[in-house]
């Protein structure tokens, strides 16, 4: 069963199997296809801002996942071992990564999409180009979404599976996610800009992006939500 039909098949026993013999070529193999699903659709977030703020996202985007599975893999392989899954620390860090590379060849099949909202979309030169940047900004949050909840489905039954009860499966799974999700969106801030804003220079990085954090900007914009 080649590693393409393994992530896709949803076939939890197999995924299981595979897990039981994880080895450098399996942890390779995901990483690869981060790499070019999660590259493909990042060159497709950055396009409407300009040419390089494409290639600098297909850079980027990529780079986020790995380093969320990589700052994440100690504390999610000692709770699956805390909360009684059956899995190694290896093997924790192998489930979470099948599951992202997953999520990259869903989001590489959006691609087509995304590059068609983004042919149809307002351009930046355009007095419409604030609708413009909020139509790709919406899209790309959908398709994210969608690409995370169907991965983590499949990690879910995966979870389920290896530690023989459902409820210590969810509880494993919540956990992973949780603290997936809390790195995973500093790093998004730390990274940023992705798609880039109309009124900002293309740049790889923001000049202070070690500045703040993704909470901090989210308490402050509650702020001028209420006030």
């Amino acid at each position: 069963m080649t590693r393409l039909h393994l992530l896709l098949s949803g076939d939890a026993a197999a995924q299981r199997r595979s897990l039981a013999t994880t080895n450098a070529p399996s942890f390779c193999t995901n990483i690869l296809i981060i790499i070019f699903g999660a590259g493909i659709y990042g060159f497709t977030v950055g396009i409407w801002r300009a040419p390089l703020q494409s290639a600098y996202t297909a850079i980027k985007f990529p780079l986020m996942i790995r380093l969320t599975c990589a700052g994440n893999a100690v504390i999610n392989g000692m709770l699956a071992q805390i909360l009684g899954s059956g899995l190694s620390f290896k093997q924790t860090s192998l489930a979470i990564l099948m599951s992202f590379a997953i999520a990259a060849i869903i989001l590489a099949g959006f691609a087509p999409i995304t590059l068609f909202v983004w042919f149809n979309a307002p351009a930046l030169a355009s007095a419409d180009a604030i609708l413009g940047h909020s139509l790709m900004l919406l899209t790309h949050v959908f398709v994210i979404a969608f690409a995370g909840v169907a991965a983590n489905q499949r990690l879910l039954r995966l979870l389920e599976t290896m530690s023989g009860h459902v409820r210590t499966g969810r509880t494993v799974f919540f956990s992973c996610v949780a603290g997936n999700l809390f790195l995973g969106a500093q790093l998004a801030w730390n990274l940023r800009p992705f798609i880039g804003s109309p009124k900002l220079a293309v740049q790889f990085l923001r000049d202070d992006p070690v500045r703040g954090n993704f909470y901090e900007a989210v308490w402050r914009a509650l702020g001028h939500l209420f006030q």
